[in-house]
């Protein structure tokens, strides 16, 4: 199989998240994202960005607006196939659920977020794209 080809900003985004480096995959992603934000892809990025952005939220203990991005992660995220360019989808918005429910639950001067505990996301480089 050959190596998939994606987009560096796209490819950055994950290396950023999965060092919890939060705002920074906020950031290089939306580069990429806003000038194709009408296209096929929008969706997809925009609720990638605004996960990323919900973690921003949570390591600065403001559990309200993480929960609001949370929900809108989820609703653009749940729009496109369990499985697209290279992500798990479907895993991903079985996470998002789960921080949610962590989240609303949470007494509010407790924060669910810990560094131990931050999620991963993987991306698939290999195979098809979708």
């Amino acid at each position: 199989m050959r190596a998939r080809q994606y987009d560096p900003g796209y490819v950055n985004y994950f290396e950023y998240f999965n060092r919890q480096h939060f705002f920074e995959a906020h950031e290089v992603l939306e580069a990429l994202w806003l000038p194709q934000r009408q296209g096929p892809n929008g969706l997809f990025y925009k609720g990638l960005i605004q996960l990323a952005g919900a973690f921003v939220h949570l390591q600065k203990n403001r559990l309200g607006p993480a929960v609001a991005l949370f929900g809108l992660a989820q609703a653009n995220l749940q729009k496109y196939p369990a499985n697209h360019e290279g992500l798990a989808v479907a895993s991903v918005l079985a996470m998002i659920e789960d921080w949610l429910r962590k989240s609303k639950s949470a007494d509010p001067l407790t924060n669910p977020f810990t560094p131990a505990g931050a999620p991963r996301l993987c991306l698939q480089t290999s195979g098809s794209r979708d």
